[in-house]
């Protein structure tokens, strides 16, 4: 399975901001939408990603308030990436390795989405239990053997 299967399923709506966006607007957005990730572009590319690890990490630093902080100061300024045609297992390793919840899905330099844990985990158990079905299927119509000896 590759990264343009789980793609397919899930759409590819994305949601950037840019580098000199304040935290507090990303934040909001990120709230009001309900998603964990902003991809963060600046002049039609991949800068950084903010997640919801960085944000909180940018609060803990400045007491608890982002204040006036700008998304640039706590982006991720080297995020993991992908192609559509990275392999799942790929990207799970990947992602296991550098504990990242978000990955941005690239062709050369365009952004074509992100895929993330989530995403990841319901492509694997989708797959398993559609092989399990086919099992199950194939057992139910197990031909009968000839029973002489």
């Amino acid at each position: 399975m590759k990264v343009s299967d789980i793609l397919r399923v899930k759409g590819n709506t994305l949601y950037t901001v840019t580098p000199d966006e304040p935290l507090a607007r990303a934040v909001d957005a990120m709230s009001e939408k309900d998603i964990g990730s902003l991809v963060v572009m600046e002049h039609g590319d991949l800068v950084g990603m903010l997640t919801f690890r960085e944000v909180i990490q940018a609060l803990v630093k400045n007491g608890g308030s982002v204040g006036t902080m700008l998304v640039r100061s706590a982006m991720d300024d080297a995020p993991l990436t992908c192609t559509l045609e990275t392999d799942m297992d790929e990207v799970r390793r990947m992602m296991l390795n550098r504990h990242a919840r978000y990955m941005p899905v690239m062709d050369k330099r365009m952004l074509m989405g992100v895929v993330s844990f989530y995403d990841v985990a319901k492509a694997v158990v989708d797959s398993q239990n559609f092989e399990n079905k086919l099992l199950k299927a194939y057992i139910r119509d197990w031909p009968e053997q000839n029973q002489s000896v």
